[in-house]
């Protein structure tokens, strides 16, 4: 994760050169998180970090990942395709889906992909639409073994994702009569997580259980994916997850299932731990209201970032020029939208806020442009990268009416 912040100059220079609102993205930030990662499993012969694409599936951040060595974990046809228009191709490219269609698994096939089957009856649907490859990768879904914590995910008992562990051992058979050769194992039950032991606990899970299903399948077990989960510091007060820390446990782990190997690869798709921090939707304050509360409305809404309105989710906000302020008003901090829920802040103690000031909503990197929506007509925002050159080139253009118009049938 990044070891510095951007300035408020930074800031002023970009609202002055693009329309607010819009997303403001930091290269350096984004190759440091990608560089830490890599080196923290280092250790481990054949690591791979493959980007989830839905964290934020912009071609420049894409190819930033490729750049820096990483790969691209897909879950849709979209998410393929825009991986092989960025230049991932074979090994470079993850596909792991729930509900799988099965175009989609021939497709992610002609790619060489790695596929990461959700359910035992994407077994036959893989058999019938593409075949099975030599190395195919099982997403187990670990009911009491895995994370309980009430979060986005909710607990393992009742997540939608992966297969029952009694269901792995009748797939592995099935697909070792189809040609396969070796497997993976993966599992995410936690988003988000500061925890360490969510990653750590997790690795050993899938650690004890592949190595179990080596030997019952005769199958040889060539990778454990890690998943995701790793979670950032949203609120100030929040310590960021200790990499070095998990890393470590995770070797402890390793040698101590894998006594003697080291052929067992591992691989993670972080995507909110990579980019998360390093991105900011950037609005000015446009309206204030006081009735029963006091508002500030936005030009941005909830349709360039939902979070906060789907899941309560927290934001850090601050002013532009008054960082250092006395936080001493009460502000519901609201976009357009005809929902009483497009809130990114209710009752947050913030600056004095003047109609034209530059708003900053952190840690917007991840989950949040991509989530954008197009309710009431309101149009998604531009996104903007602040280069490691101190420039700043557009890489997503905002909407347009005749954007939103495009798909519509008017005869």
């Amino acid at each position: 994760m990044p070891n510095y912040t951007l300035s408020d100059d930074i800031f002023e220079a970009a609202a002055r050169r693009f329309p607010t609102p819009f997303y403001l993205y930091d290269e350096r930030g984004i190759r440091q998180a990608a560089q830490a990662v890599q080196a923290a499993f280092a250790w481990n012969k054949g690591f791979h970090q493959y980007y989830a694409v839905k964290a934020l599936p912009t071609p420049a951040i894409l190819k930033l990942m490729l750049d820096e060595g990483c790969g691209l974990d897909c879950s849709s046809m979209t998410e393929l395709l825009l991986a092989q228009k960025v230049g991932a191709k074979g090994a470079d490219i993850m596909f792991s889906a729930n509900a799988m269609p099965a175009e989609e698994l021939r497709f992610a096939q002609e790619l060489d992909a790695t596929i990461n089957l959700d359910d035992i009856s994407d077994v036959d649907r893989l058999i019938d639409h593409g075949g099975v490859p030599d190395m195919i990768c099982l997403r187990v879904n670990p009911g009491k073994f895995g994370a309980q914590r009430k979060s986005v995910m909710g607990s393992s008992l009742d997540a939608k994702f992966g297969m029952l562990p009694t269901q792995l051992l009748p797939a592995l058979e099935q697909l070792k009569a189809h040609g396969a050769t070796a497997f993976g194992l993966h599992a995410m039950t936690d988003s988000n997580a500061l925890d360490i032991s969510y990653y750590i606990n997790n690795a050993r899970y899938l650690f004890e259980l592949g190595a179990g299903l080596e030997k019952q399948s005769g199958l040889k077990l060539a990778l454990i994916n890690l998943s995701g989960g790793i979670g950032i510091p949203y609120r100030p007060e929040d310590k960021p997850a200790d990499l070095a820390a998990i890393s470590s446990g995770i070797i402890q782990e390793y040698e101590r299932v894998f006594t003697g190997r080291d052929d067992v690869r591992l691989v993670t798709e972080l995507g909110r731990y990579i980019t998360g921090p390093s991105g900011w939707l950037v609005a000015r304050a446009i309206h204030k209201k006081a009735i029963w509360r006091d508002y500030v409305g936005l030009d941005a809404s909830a349709a360039d970032l939902i979070r906060p309105a789907m899941y309560g989710a927290y934001h850090h906000i601050s002013v532009v020029g008054k960082r250092n302020a006395p936080h001493d008003r009460v502000y519901d901090v609201t976009g357009a939208l005809c929902e009483n829920n497009d809130k990114f802040a209710i009752q947050r103690s913030l600056p004095q806020i003047d109609i034209g000031d530059i708003l900053l909503l952190h840690d917007a990197g991840a989950h949040a442009h991509a989530m954008g929506y197009q309710y009431n007509g309101r149009l998604r925002s531009a996104e903007v990268l602040y280069t490691t050159d101190g420039e700043f080139k557009l890489i997503r253009r905002a909407e347009t009416p005749e954007d939103y118009f495009q798909t519509m049938v008017f005869d």
